[in-house]
């Protein structure tokens, strides 16, 4: 297996795992041996264990640090600070991309970032949609009220408005309020029930202050 016969066929791709290569070898431990020796020659940059992207000069576009995420952990979306910076409901720049799985939290670190993974319970692994990330990625990411609500069903004490205001939340008519209480509804968890009156009357203050003299 030639390198200048694949890169053509994966230079489009953001990632891309070793099986990929699998046809045509002679066997999967002949592929992870060329895999390593691509790495060391700076040509692949390894994400974890099986997972690959082009190296720079080879690729036709840096694979999105949220397509990345989705891939570290299978069954994951982005949530979190990550999703609420990204929607620009919060006024900080995020650095560790954030995600919920249902499978074991844990953090990962590779050379496009650090990646961090918080565990949640199958009934409450909803409220998220494959969104466009760039012009041709795409990524699972929470919508704007579930990654709020992850926020705050996740951090201890999170359902005060004190909490609440401390996030520095902004660009409120962003939500939705009726999906945010079908979401709470369905969770059915005190905690989220308590947050909600606080984030609605948040909502109504903001609407308040920009409302036109």
């Amino acid at each position: 297996m030639y390198f200048q016969q694949v890169a053509p066929l994966l230079a489009n791709l953001p990632l891309f795992e070793s099986s990929h290569l699998f046809a045509g070898a002679e066997s999967p431990q002949q592929v992870q041996r060329q895999m390593a020796d691509w790495v060391r020659a700076g040509k692949v940059v390894q994400l974890r264990r099986g997972l690959y992207t082009m190296a720079s000069p080879y690729r036709s576009e840096q694979p999105h640090s949220y397509v990345i995420a989705n891939h570290l952990a299978s069954g994951s979306y982005v949530s979190l600070h990550t999703a609420l910076s990204h929607y620009d409901l919060i006024p900080e720049h995020v650095a560790v991309v954030t995600s919920i799985t249902t499978g074991r939290p844990g953090t990962w670190q590779n050379p496009y970032g650090y990646f961090s993974y918080q565990h949640m319970q199958p009934a409450l692994f909803y409220g998220f949609e494959y969104r466009q990330v760039t012009q041709t990625q795409w990524a699972y990411m929470a919508t704007p009220e579930k990654a709020l609500l992850d926020l705050i069903y996740l951090t201890p004490d999170a359902d005060s408005k004190g909490y609440l205001q401390a996030l520095r939340l902004q660009n409120l008519d962003q939500l939705d309020e009726d999906r945010l209480a079908a979401y709470v509804a369905r969770a059915d968890k005190p905690k989220l029930k308590r947050a909600l009156a606080h984030i609605r009357q948040l909502i109504a203050e903001e609407a308040a202050t920009y409302e036109p003299l």
